[in-house]
């Protein structure tokens, strides 16, 4: 990936790859990642398959995040994410943009629009919830895990709560190594945006999301999702498509990354020039 930078300041980028739709009416859809991810996550499992069908793609990372770089004195939260991600889509112009947030990501996404950000249409991938005491006590103890072990102790203790069986059966090797684990410095970007989501604000206006939504849910969601809770959330808003995955959780590109991608190729089709 040819990896392209917005300059925000002396210690502050924007880092991004654009792909242009290769088709007179394709999308171009726009990567919110995860907290702990950052935008190889959507190229290696979405990136050449929505391209192949002629659509575009436009992945960044948060500052903070990946190859973003984060001042000392820069403050860090949702609205600041959410103003830079106005800011990339202002200054590049794509094609039809498609925002497509995964997690809090769809969140920040959503927060980007309504403040002004142009899209077609907005994908949350297992972004909706509640607030309340229980998920203030997992955003808690997610910046808690951080400064104990770093990400390493995050995905050993989250990832059996948020992947499928299959998912979990195909890769445990991988987790769990002998070593112990290593804490994020505090003054580290990431550290600082894992932190953030302590204050992140969940009520969001659905009522006034009126561009055309599609929600995708996974069922093996073990920690966030909640069906009561996303039946409500869907009800409030204008004009959505709900999808529900029985055999993914939480971290769906990484789980089901074909399905994902049928689904968001047929929502692109919904959306007509």
């Amino acid at each position: 990936m040819f990896v392209a930078y917005i300059e925000l300041g002396p210690a502050d980028r924007i880092a991004y790859v654009h792909t242009p739709p290769s088709s007179a009416s394709g999308v171009t859809f726009i990567g919110f990642n995860a907290l702990t991810g950052d935008m190889a996550g959507f190229e290696n499992t979405l990136g050449e398959a929505l391209r192949d069908a002629g659509h575009g793609t436009l992945w960044w990372d948060y500052r903070g995040q990946g190859q973003s770089p984060l001042g000392d004195d820069t403050a860090v939260g949702a609205m600041q994410i959410a103003g830079d991600a106005k800011r990339l889509l202002d200054e590049l112009g794509p094609q039809r943009p498609v925002l497509l947030g995964l997690s809090v990501g769809g969140l920040y996404a959503a927060r980007a629009w309504l403040a002004g950000a142009q899209a077609t249409g907005l994908v949350l991938v297992n972004t909706l919830r509640r607030d309340g005491p229980r998920l203030k006590w997992i955003n808690g103890a997610l910046t808690r895990l951080a400064a104990t072990g770093g990400l390493g102790l995050i995905k050993d203790a989250y990832l059996p709560l948020l992947t499928n069986e299959s998912w979990q059966a195909g890769n445990a090797d991988s987790f769990l190594q002998p070593g112990g684990y290593s804490p994020l410095d505090r003054s580290a970007g990431i550290f600082r945006l894992i932190e953030s989501g302590e204050q992140v604000d969940w009520d969001l206006p659905y009522e006034d999301l009126s561009l055309p939504v599609l929600n995708v849910t996974g069922l093996q969601d073990w920690i966030f999702y909640d069906e009561a809770d996303v039946t409500r959330l869907l009800a409030r808003l204008p004009d959505v498509r709900p999808v529900a995955l029985a055999d993914a959780g939480h971290l769906i590109p990484i789980e089901r990354p074909r399905a994902l991608a049928q689904e968001l190729l047929t929502f692109a089709e919904e959306l007509t020039p």
